[in-house]
């Protein structure tokens, strides 16, 4: 991975895989694990960040004996979410517009 993530990105990729269905820490890091090299640990504080705004909630749920926490996204972590996707394609057109080329750059 070339580019590191903020935290306002970590905090968007996460709502966003917990907004397609209720998750579980591990779940969550493996799926984060395709475009980052974060810690499996490093994500506990994010999910708790996020609990603590009020945009996730938790659930226990047994499973091989033992709880299992589980993460739902909240409404207004869906509408976090939300915010997070339309400022990301903006910036992503941006960004896209400098390293691709584009109309502004046709222009001038």
């Amino acid at each position: 991975m070339t580019y590191q993530l903020g935290v306002s990105l970590l905090d968007a990729m996460v709502l966003s895989i917990i907004s397609r269905g209720d998750a579980y820490g591990y779940s969550i890091s493996q799926k984060l694990k395709s475009v980052t090299d974060m810690k499996d640990s490093a994500l506990y504080p994010v999910l708790r960040r996020l609990q603590q705004a009020g945009f996730l909630g938790t659930y226990d749920q047994p499973f091989q004996g033992r709880n299992r926490k589980y993460y739902y996204i909240t409404e207004s972590g869906k509408a976090q979410q939300d915010f997070y996707v339309k400022e990301w394609m903006s910036f992503r057109d941006e960004v896209e517009g400098i390293m691709l080329g584009g109309k502004e750059n046709e222009q001038g």
